[in-house]
């Protein structure tokens, strides 16, 4: 764990967090989760949406998605991890770490899109639950931005 964040522990440790919490916590998913990286893929699999690769390396901050003939990084956001200001929230356990470091998140977010910027790439964000209640709209703005020279990806 960064020892930046260690600060914010009371005494530094997560001793005082209940086992059932640990694990909770354990089992969410970096990548692949059902309710972000999955439900987005289905949705450009069904749209007929073509010429996109996951988590491509190389380019900052790891794109979820990635059209390379437009130059076009999209990226998916839980809530929760991320501080969606509409449905984040904090835990009341370990409150001030948990706010330290969904604020770390959101940071490297913000520089990750200006280094992506500054090397040419557009950058698309979507909150889950964007991508749960409007999937649709999601993959239209995907085709909306990525619309420039990419005409025959998309039927």
């Amino acid at each position: 764990m960064e020892r930046a964040l260690r600060a914010h522990l009371a005494e530094g440790s997560f001793e005082d967090t209940p086992p059932q919490r640990s694990k909770a916590m354990q089992s969410v998913r970096g990548k692949e989760n059902r309710t972000t990286e999955q439900c987005l893929r289905l949705g450009l699999v069904r749209a007929g949406v073509r010429g996109w690769t996951v988590r491509p390396s190389g380019y900052a901050g790891s794109p979820d998605f990635f059209f390379a003939a437009r130059r076009l990084a999209v990226f998916v956001d839980g809530c929760f991890w991320h501080g969606c200001p509409r449905c984040g929230h904090l835990p009341r356990t370990n409150g001030e770490f948990w706010k330290a470091k969904i604020e770390r998140n959101r940071k490297r977010d913000k520089r990750t899109c200006v280094q992506l910027k500054k090397q040419g790439i557009d950058v698309v964000r979507f909150w889950e639950h964007e991508l749960q209640n409007e999937l649709a709209k999601c993959v239209a703005r995907i085709r909306v931005t990525s619309g420039k020279g990419l005409r025959s990806l998309f039927p």
